[in-house]
């Protein structure tokens, strides 16, 4: 009996020795050895249970903001801005008045920069921008004179820009606008939803738009 607790007593013994020699030895697992993790900064702040859907959803936007390039006031900002303007930046949108679009062109706009087919249109991005294009340097031109006698001066409030110029003419087409520049904002314009020129004017004010070159036969080439 006393020998058998002896074995018993050894076998328990030589357990725990072993158990101890493999803690401590230099062998034992390490996160860092398998998975070389030197130099990485592990960040795990989760959003827990705890925290309210309306909290989880301003942090994301916080963290999509962080990250989100900003096209400043650049050619590209300009165009951008104003296709979410008009369309929330939408290609294949049309509106309740037949507008199409990201940058919501009527028919007659389209024909006029030689698009005569909606449809194409509407399914073609690229046929898009380049039709913006071709229309704000159709604009340019007509435009050039008031560009050049109005930019700086100040209507209704607005310091006047060339971009604002070229976003008003977006709206409501250059004859508009030359008539609001002439009679220094008497005579104004505001489309079926009620957008006016002056509130183009402002909001899209200040960009660079050297890019787009006036041009009095600009047209849409071949997509």
């Amino acid at each position: 009996m006393i020998k058998n607790i002896g074995s018993y007593l050894f076998v328990i013994l030589a357990i725990c020795s072993l158990a101890f020699y493999s803690f401590s030895t230099e062998e034992t697992f390490k996160v860092g050895d398998s998975y070389l993790t030197k130099g990485i900064a592990l960040n795990y702040n989760m959003v827990n249970d705890s925290v309210s859907h309306n909290n989880a959803e301003a942090l994301k936007t916080d963290i999509a903001s962080s990250f989100s390039p900003s096209l400043g006031k650049t050619y590209v900002g300009f165009k951008e801005a104003l296709g979410f303007k008009e369309s929330r930046g939408n290609y294949f949108t049309v509106n309740t008045l037949g507008y199409l679009g990201k940058y919501q062109f009527g028919k007659e706009t389209l024909k006029i920069i030689g698009i005569h087919n909606p449809v194409q249109f509407l399914k073609n991005p690229e046929l898009q921008e380049k039709a913006f294009l071709a229309n704000a340097e159709r604009n340019k031109w007509i435009l050039r004179r008031d560009i050049k006698n109005y930019v700086g001066k100040r209507i209704n409030g607005v310091v006047i820009t060339e971009s604002g110029i070229l976003a008003a003419a977006h709206l409501s087409g250059p004859g508009n606008v030359k008539k609001y520049l002439r009679s220094h904002g008497s005579t104004s314009f505001s489309d079926a939803y009620g957008t006016t020129i002056e509130y183009y004017m402002k909001k899209f004010s200040g960009y660079d738009t050297s890019f787009v070159k006036p041009n009095k036969k600009a047209k849409v080439s071949k997509a």
